[in-house]
């Protein structure tokens, strides 16, 4: 239900019409929970848009971040009708994120934000695994997305949070198992 929210979501940005209203919700798509939405095109990178934490429901959280991967991701140009029909969507519900320590790091669990003064940079748990990253590797290079040196994890200044995401994705275009 997410994913197709998600899709009538970006078509909607795309066509420039209203937002969809997410139906009544129940159970943790009522929750507020923080969630990326990222976007591939013929399998790469088209767009990743999220929030760590949302004042409002998932199901709402998720209409705002499709939208927002498909037209603002700074890194990427909008995309456009002609992509609509190749765009693939994959939702992470994130969990709320606690401290850790780097020897408490799985890869492909945890996802990490770290955090020193202002600075903040976040990878989602399946950006190690499908990289191949080591938990080192893993803890640079959000640090480096932060925009601090690649070691500053291991710095008692910096913060490391970990949390895990629940993950639904489409496969050719439609949910998973549909």
């Amino acid at each position: 239900m997410l994913l197709a929210l998600a899709r009538q979501a970006i078509v909607c940005a795309v066509r420039r019409e209203s937002p969809p209203q997410p139906p009544r919700i129940e159970g943790i798509f009522a929750e507020r929970r923080g969630v990326f939405v990222t976007l591939h095109l013929q399998g790469e990178l088209r767009g990743c848009i999220g929030v760590t934490e949302s004042s409002e429901a998932v199901a709402a959280t998720v209409v705002r971040c499709a939208a927002s991967a498909a037209l603002r991701d700074p890194r990427f140009p909008p995309l456009s009708a002609a992509h609509l029909a190749d765009v693939h969507i994959e939702i992470s519900i994130l969990s709320s994120a606690e401290r850790i320590l780097p020897e408490q790091i799985v890869v492909g669990r945890h996802g990490l934000h770290v955090r020193r003064g202002a600075q903040r940079g976040l990878l989602l748990p399946q950006v190690a695994a499908e990289q191949g990253m080591s938990r080192d590797v893993f803890l640079e290079q959000t640090c480096r997305k932060a925009g601090l040196l690649a070691d500053a994890w291991r710095d008692a200044e910096t913060e490391i949070w970990g949390f895990t995401c629940e993950v639904f994705a489409e496969v050719d275009g439609q949910p998973a198992g549909e």
